[in-house]
């Protein structure tokens, strides 16, 4: 069988195309349903599929991967409860819309630039798999931890207009990742004697209490019980919108194929740095990042639909699963007698070209699946708050508690509610430290394996200055740390002032 062929099999396979169809819509509003994830989701999949044919099981995996991307930022927008890290950046955004009446459209705009993002991810798993896997393959753990560092960076920089703000969330927000015990050598941490605490904080609960819970005690507060019409005529976005932002969706798919077809960064690192890519580059939005730029919803989803294809690129190449749900689906083809890696082209040709075109259909269904339901879902934000609120309340202990059936992530969740109320009150944004947690691992663990590595912290230091791909991004993290001080923005103004001067000259 030629590659057409091959590409043809899902195509051609009404079970094939049902599993995938059903795995789309599943994971759509599993992945809307805060506490239940995508990872969760695969992995009670993969129980269920020992028995049947491997591409059936693939089919139905890779569908509920897709899906539960996309579904995470439902919640996001709707009740600003991020329903995986990677929505995160589409709340500071979707959620501003949402208050204003604005729900329907940005779930549109989200849910088509998820699927152009997700296509153009497959695309470049199709034609770009060597290259890229190339690529990843030079990361050495310095370039992870520079990764991780740069991620903390942007955080800081979308900490409500402080940076010190933000990098104060985010440090906590790592030190509060370290609870429990370590993942390398086994030691218990920051426990103080309790064995509740050894399993260390989920990002999820941390994510449902900070965003979740603590909003409804805002509210509560607040005691402004003003219902905000939905305006629900226009949900698809108009074409010359989407041509509109082409380009800015080009870029940021880009940023989210590359960062995903990197082990270990994943959605959540990509999403922040298309949203960062997208603030810096966008010169005059309608309406402000932070207060619901369509811009702020275009550049995350994307990205972290695009970074799907990317994971994809190591786990069948090299062997290496680009994020936590391709590790689960890496394992499960294992079970079923497949084996990916270096060999996998010479040896199970058909598999690789059956995964790119199982991720294209997944992502063509996700636009009539998104669009499903968004009218019922925009009104649910005009539900009078004395009856929201306790629906919320419910959903957050709910899904603190299914993450890991543990009631101890009851109240962690509650504890993290009531540190979300008192950041808002005190104006300290919430995300660098949900988000630091979820860095943290990357950071400590890629700076102990790079210690290790290069023999010390002369060996660390001397490799960001004789390893191009290491200088590279040593040199954009400086830039995004030297942007941002009030001298720089003052010397950049002076000499851009100059070079106008200097042009006006020439032309008179």
């Amino acid at each position: 069988m030629d590659v057409l062929s091959y590409l043809a099999t899902p195509f051609t396979d009404p079970l094939m195309l049902v599993a995938v169809a059903l795995g789309t819509l599943a994971g759509v509003y599993v992945g809307a349903i805060p506490g239940l994830t995508g990872t969760m989701a695969v992995s009670l999949l993969v129980s269920l599929t020992f028995g049947w044919s491997t591409n059936i099981a693939l089919a139905a995996m890779i569908g509920v991967y897709i899906g539960a991307v996309f579904g995470g930022s439902r919640s996001a927008i709707l009740l600003n409860i991020p329903g995986a890290p990677a929505a995160v950046a589409t709340g500071f955004d979707g959620y501003p819309l949402a208050q204003k009446g604005k729900a329907a459209q940005a779930l549109g705009i989200t849910t088509t630039m998820s699927c152009v993002g997700g296509i153009f991810g497959v695309l470049c798993l199709a034609f770009l798999t060597p290259l890229v896997s190339k690529i990843s393959l030079n990361f050495s753990p310095v370039d992870y931890f520079l990764l991780g560092v740069m991620g903390l960076m942007m955080i800081g920089a979308l900490g409500g207009g402080s940076m010190v703000k933000g990098l104060m969330g985010a440090c906590v927000g790592v030190l509060l990742g370290r609870v429990g015990m370590d993942n390398m050598s086994g030691v218990v941490r920051f426990t103080f004697g309790s064995t509740s605490l050894m399993a260390g904080v989920p990002s999820v609960v941390a994510m449902i209490g900070l965003y979740g819970f603590s909003e409804a005690l805002i509210q509560l507060k607040s005691r402004d019980f003003t219902i905000v019409k939905q305006d629900v005529r226009r949900i698809v976005p108009q074409f010359k919108e989407v041509v509109k932002h082409f380009w800015l969706t080009l870029r940021c798919s880009t940023i989210g194929m590359v960062v995903g077809a990197l082990p270990g960064a994943g959605g959540t690192v990509a999403a922040l740095l298309a949203y960062d890519h997208a603030r810096r580059t966008t010169k005059n939005p309608e309406v402000p990042f932070g207060e619901g730029a369509i811009e702020g919803l275009v550049a995350p989803e994307s990205s972290n639909n695009a970074a799907v294809g990317g994971a994809f690129i190591p786990m069948l190449t090299l062997g290496v699963p680009g994020d936590a749900i391709t590790a689960i689906i890496m394992s499960a083809l294992i079970v079923h007698g497949m084996q990916p890696g270096p060999l996998l082209m010479q040896n199970s040709k058909d598999l690789f070209y059956i995964v790119v075109a199982l991720c294209l259909i997944a992502n063509i269904l996700l636009l009539p699946f998104g669009l499903t339901g968004i009218r019922l879902f925009a009104k649910f934000v005009e539900i009078p708050k004395g009856r929201l609120f306790p629906i919320i309340v419910i959903l957050a202990v709910t899904g603190a508690y299914v993450t890991n059936n543990l009631t101890i992530h009851i109240g962690w969740m509650l504890l993290f509610g009531f540190l979300g109320y008192l950041l808002k009150k005190f104006k300290y944004p919430a995300s660098p430290l949900v988000l630091g947690i979820v860095l943290g691992n990357m950071l400590e663990t890629n700076m102990r394996n790079g210690l290790v590595a290069f023999k010390g912290v002369g060996g660390f230091i001397g490799s960001i200055f004789t390893r191009p791909i290491t200088f590279i991004l040593f040199l954009v993290l400086f830039y995004f740390a030297v942007s941002r001080m009030r001298w720089w923005k003052a010397m950049m103004s002076k000499i851009k002032g100059f070079f106008k001067g200097l042009f006006k000259k020439k032309k008179a």
